[in-house]
């Protein structure tokens, strides 16, 4: 059991998916509270996972494919949901998402070459300032309508991480893809 509940809750993060969303159909209120538990525990796992795998040194190859996807998946689905609500901006919401496909597909051809792009301290703050931001977005429903500021402002923030952290990553990778060619 030890060596496969990282991965467990890497694929929990997935499987909460389809609840989280079916949350926006409940009257606000309740809808908030539910999606932001939701969201919550997955964002949990998210580091809990991770920190579990090395702790026990079980990290495996299916988490290492997995874990990127559940947080994409996740990450997705809050942003279209705040968006479609009118709660968050769609510019920060796409740059986010342009982003991630982006790096990934370049993760995943790099990882082709054999050649490893690992995870930016800065990247990681990205990360929890996405997650604070469509947490707060999340309960605007439950806060007073100056929480909306917060979560807008966090939002772009997040998104202004995203572009400075992508900028980043796709320097290294076209130096590697650039060096490809020249063999």
């Amino acid at each position: 059991m030890r060596n496969r509940l990282p991965n467990l809750l890497t694929l929990s993060r997935i499987v909460v998916i389809p609840f989280f969303l079916a949350a926006f159909l409940l009257e606000p209120v309740a809808g908030a509270w539910v999606s932001f538990g939701l969201f919550a525990a997955a964002s949990v796992t998210d580091w809990l996972d991770g920190w579990l795998a090395r702790r026990w040194g079980v990290v495996s190859a299916v988490g290492r494919f997995l874990d990127p996807i559940a947080d994409k998946l996740l990450v997705t689905a809050a942003l279209l949901m705040l968006v479609g609500d009118g709660r968050a901006d769609a510019l920060p919401a796409l740059i986010i998402l342009c982003r991630e496909i982006l790096i990934s597909g370049l993760r995943e051809h790099l990882a082709g070459d054999r050649v490893s792009v690992p995870v930016s301290g800065l990247a990681k703050w990205k990360t929890t300032v996405q997650m604070a931001a469509i947490a707060v977005l999340l309960l605007l429903p439950v806060l007073p309508a100056s929480a909306a500021l917060g979560g807008t402002t966090l939002l772009w923030v997040a998104a202004g991480l995203t572009v400075i952290t992508g900028w980043a990553y796709m320097q290294t990778g076209m130096r590697h893809l650039i060096a490809a060619d020249r063999r």
